[in-house]
This record gives C-alpha cells, structure tokens and sequence, in this order.
C-alpha cells in the first residue's frame, strides 16, 4: 500500500478507541407523558440514560429489567475493542492489501456480530414477557427497533448508533475506500515492482 494509505488505515485504526469512551447506540423513546423523552445509551460495557424510568414503565407490561448484567458481553468488549484497532494498526505497519483486507473482514464479522446481538436480546426482551404482569394485550410484542422507528402502544421508539457507532462506521467506510482505491491502482513500490 501506498504510505498515506497506510497513514489512514492506521487513523481509521485508532478511530476505534473512542468506541471505549463514547456510547455506542441508543435507543430514544417518546409519549405524550414523557414529551421531553426519554434515552437509553448502550456503552461498550455498560448501559446509561433514563434506565430506571425505563424499567419502571416495562414493568407495567411485564418486560424484563434492564441491567448491565444481562449483557455478559459487556465483561469482553474492551478486549475486542483493543483487538480490533491493534489489528488495524498492524495492518498498516504491514502495508499489504491481504493485511487490510483480512483487517476489513474482522470489522465487518464484529459488526454482523453486534448487530445479530443485538437483535437476539432485543427479541428475548420484547417477546418474554412476564405472564403476570399488570397490562397485558394479547399478541402484542415490545420488541424495540435495531434500526430506526417503531411504534410500540403509544410510545414512538428510534433506534440508532450514538457517538462511538458513527466512529466504528467512520472506520470501516475509511478501510474500504483504501482498499477499493489499492485494489484498483495498485502500488508499484519505490522499484517499479507491483505489491500485493
């Protein structure tokens, strides 16, 4: 690869690191009780935001309480994380297109991952529904959007990446760009001799 492409992947790299301080996704809910809305924020490890007064509404309707326990992948996240932009990073000290691409496809792996992730617990949380719970409508589901809008009752629920979300996909769109521009034109190196 070309040195500024290598410059980039490792920016795009170090791009991930942000993941670990900034949230991820969030998922804003909105009713006529709650005009100012409210917002569960999903952090690599942790969830933040109006969580309790998310809880206490899903208790009516028999969902379950949200708790970072839930999340056992909370407990790997940052290791994953740090592996990723390793990954990244060696792959430009490298500076070969099979180094960005086996780098591309561990970014794309983690996010169908995360995103079929996500989606299972949010179908186990919408759909187990406690039996006994005080508001029950029969074949009504609570399950919460993976991307974009949903009505859920009166609630308007949207669903979409947060800070550290744009980052990670800022990353991937960076890794592709170079790849695509390598691939089409490759490096003829310093001798004239095309690299790989």
């Amino acid at each position: 690869m070309r040195p500024i492409s290598r410059i980039i992947i490792a920016f795009a790299a170090l791009l991930m690191l942000v993941l670990l301080v900034q949230p991820i996704w969030r998922i804003d809910l909105w009713a006529p009780q709650y005009p100012e809305g409210l917002v569960l924020q999903i952090f690599h490890d942790s969830f933040t935001g109006n969580v309790d007064q998310i809880n206490g509404l899903n208790h009516y309707i028999g969902m379950a309480t949200i708790h970072n326990e839930m999340f056992p992948e909370f407990e790997i996240m940052r290791y994953v994380i740090g592996l990723l932009a390793a990954w990244g990073v060696i792959a430009a000290l490298i500076g070969r297109r099979w180094a960005l691409g086996s780098w591309l496809f561990g970014l794309l792996a983690f996010v169908l991952w995360a995103m079929w992730d996500m989606y299972s617990w949010g179908w186990n949380y919408g759909h187990n529904l406690d039996p006994k719970a005080a508001i029950q409508i029969e074949g009504m589901v609570y399950q919460p959007p993976l991307f974009g809008h949903k009505t859920l009752l009166n609630f308007e629920a949207w669903s979409f990446p947060d800070v550290g979300g744009y980052f990670l996909f800022g990353s991937i769109v960076l890794a592709v760009l170079v790849f695509l521009y390598e691939w089409r034109k490759p490096y003829t190196g310093p001798h004239g001799k095309t690299m790989k």
